[in-house]
């Protein structure tokens, strides 16, 4: 175990957990808060447009990815909110778009098929130096962001319609909430891939959530829950020679199933002593 730290790849790795951990805490709440786990799902397969874009103009996947990813989730915003589309349509149609855009440029990228796997599976192995400068950018870009609004995100995220008696920028923050959760999604996909990366926002604060409604408790709870499952999903992959994308996300869904049946017991066991 010891002589595992002397890989440059594992370090990478687990930085990158680490600020994966960060931004799914942050984005991740915001995105469970708000019931916005399907617009997230939307913005990820969107995406994928972007990836192959990248392959078929010789550039950075990541970076056209970025591009259709934030696209897709101001265009997703903008058509919900002035309801000129219903927002599950318009989800759906960006979402079908995405993909089927992807699958065409790399058709059309001359020469070999690229290897998605690890864009649509994640390997977090695969990090590079490159990826770990984004996603600190973006998770201190978060923290700053989070931290001078947090009152006005709390309000949006749990009562909109109170939001707006507290301030008449409630659209601005929507649109500037939904772009960052855009690009962390999209910077994430090394870690958990286009197919997962759901499950690695969504289910740290779906964890959280069973045991409290305090918005700064679930944020910073749910990024350890994120780092921890992130981690022992590595190892277990490292040792077992198992894909890391989907033996995270098992990971992360196995600490789900323990903590529905802590709180199933604790309800119980309030139960028989209020019956006594």
């Amino acid at each position: 175990m010891d002589n595992l730290f002397e890989y440059s790849f594992v370090v990478r790795s687990l930085l990158g957990a680490f600020f994966a951990s960060i931004t799914a805490g942050l984005a991740g709440t915001y995105i469970v808060s708000r019931r916005l786990v399907f617009l997230s799902g939307g913005i990820t397969h969107a995406s994928f447009g972007g990836i192959g874009l990248g392959y078929y103009l010789g550039m950075n996947p990541v970076v056209g990815a970025a591009i259709f990813g934030l696209g897709s989730a101001l265009g997703m915003e903008y058509m919900s909110a002035k309801g000129k589309m219903r927002e599950d349509s318009a989800i759906g149609i960006l979402w079908a778009l995405g993909m089927a855009v992807g699958i065409i440029f790399i058709y059309l990228t001359p020469g070999y098929a690229p290897n998605l796997m690890s864009y649509l599976f994640g390997s977090i192995l695969t990090v590079t130096n490159g990826d770990l400068i984004a996603l600190g950018i973006i998770s201190v870009v978060l923290i700053i962001y989070t931290a001078l609004f947090y009152r006005t995100l709390l309000y949006i995220s749990f009562d909109e319609h109170y939001a707006r008696t507290f301030t008449r920028h409630v659209d601005l923050f929507k649109y500037v909430s939904v772009g960052l959760t855009g690009l962390v999604i999209v910077l994430n996909i090394r870690i958990a891939g286009v197919i997962m990366i759901i499950a690695l926002l969504t289910i740290p604060a779906n964890i959280i959530m069973l045991f409290t409604r305090k918005y700064l408790r679930i944020v910073i709870l749910s990024t350890v829950v994120s780092f921890v499952s992130i981690s022992v999903g590595f190892a277990i992959s490292w040792f077992t020679n198992l894909p890391t994308g989907a033996t995270i996300v098992t990971v992360l869904v196995f600490f789900w199933l323990v903590a529905r049946s802590v709180r199933s017991l604790k309800r119980s066991s309030r139960i028989k002593k209020m019956k006594t």
